[in-house]
């Protein structure tokens, strides 16, 4: 397994609200029809200001390739990176893959055992309060 993040930066005046509002209309459906794995997409309170990171994970480099094709071919993606891509200054990904203590270590992600994580247990108990 491996995690992808994804880390874009907004240009000053650029407005996160108008960025998130049309990726989470559009473009979300689409990627998580064609790449699944989405783990979580997160803003920044400090450090980087207008900066966005979001998590897919995938079975392997491979597979990843394969929906990143797919996707750059959708005609909804297109229509959603038409209005995203402006806004954003600078992109970066890195592809990670998990120790053997991750709690993420394998797809589907299950958490049962995982004491002291921020994923719950199957029956609701555990997770980070």
């Amino acid at each position: 397994m491996i995690l992808e993040q994804r880390t874009y930066v907004l240009h000053t005046g650029a407005s996160l609200d108008e960025y998130l509002d049309a990726y989470e209309s559009i473009g979300l459906p689409v990627q998580r029809r064609i790449l699944q794995g989405f783990v979580g997409y997160f803003t920044t309170e400090f450090g980087r200001q207008n900066e966005l990171n979001h998590f897919w994970a995938y079975p392997d480099l491979e597979v990843r390739r394969e929906r990143r094709e797919q996707l750059a071919e959708d005609k909804d993606w297109q229509r959603c990176l038409a209005i995203i891509r402006p806004m954003i200054m600078t992109m970066e990904n890195r592809i990670m893959y998990p120790t053997s203590f991750s709690p993420i270590r394998e797809l589907p992600i299950d958490a049962r055992g995982q004491y002291g994580t921020a994923f719950a247990e199957a029956d609701g108990s555990g997770g980070a309060a």
